[in-house]
């Protein structure tokens, strides 16, 4: 079975869903490889403007795929493909937005933190339980976390194995809002809707300045986004944008 599902959503919109029910979604190499294939697709096709990440209703990843990890040494793990595939995979260009059922764990969680804008179900639970196994997290979670929730949260749950409920992650602020777990999907697609109607180069632009924010100096994020903000002057979109504004009439943007 195709480990990720693909289907489009109306106009401009790309589902994927996680595809390995009987292993909670678990996080195969083959699943990261599809994922990477499937992003890498979308960011190439100029009718996709937003992505929604799920792993259905259920479950969106329990984890890394363990017995696969098991199956490593200290000498073979040095030259695993995966972070080659996890870093494709943050690199998408486009808006990705996650739809969260039950568990985010682990890899799940780090993948989780790809995304750029998170919708949890009322009974999602996030967490990098790695240390129960001996290892941590390998794939972001040191790192997203606490420059996401807080350096003393993200500790308790590196170190402690401590999950986070969904409202928890809301204040946190790792998920932008909590629905009931039926109305993730649906929410996430009236989220997409929404973006998929803007200018796109100027929403990959946005997600560019605001994705840099986590790692640049003030200074440099702030010249990094004048720079895109003086780039979109040339740009046919802006002049639709403010012809229409002009006009009183909704614009017509089509990604020049």
């Amino acid at each position: 079975a195709d480990p990720v599902l693909s289907s489009r959503e109306g106009e401009g919109i790309l589902i994927l869903t996680l595809n390995r029910p009987d292993a909670r979604n678990a996080l195969s190499t083959a699943l990261l490889e599809r994922l990477a294939d499937l992003l890498g697709a979308a960011d190439a096709d100029p009718e996709i403007r937003a992505v929604i990440l799920t792993g259905g209703l259920k479950v969106f990843a329990a984890g890394a795929d363990v017995k696969e990890m098991a199956a490593h040494d200290a000498v073979s793990i040095l030259a695993d493909a995966r972070p080659r595939l996890w870093k494709a995979i943050r690199e998408f260009g486009k808006p990705l937005i996650g739809a969260v059922n039950g568990f985010c764990l682990g890899g799940g969680n780090e993948l989780a933190m790809c995304c750029d804008i998170l919708i949890a179900g009322e009974d999602a639970q996030f967490g990098q339980p790695e240390i129960n196994l001996g290892i941590i997290p390998g794939a972001g979670g040191t790192q997203r976390l606490p420059r996401t929730i807080g350096r003393s949260r993200a500790m308790e749950m590196a170190l402690a194995g401590s999950f986070l409920s969904a409202r928890e992650a809301l204040t946190f602020g790792l998920v932008s809002r909590v629905v009931p777990p039926e109305l993730t999907i649906a929410k996430a697609v009236e989220l997409a809707r929404v973006i998929a109607a803007k200018p796109p180069l100027a929403v990959r632009a946005a997600k560019q300045a605001v994705r840099a924010a986590e790692e640049l100096p003030l200074s440099e994020g702030l010249r990094l986004e004048r720079a895109l903000f003086c780039q979109l002057f040339a740009t046919a979109d802006r002049r639709e944008g403010l012809a229409a504004f002009a006009e009183k009439r909704p614009a017509k943007f089509e990604g020049k």
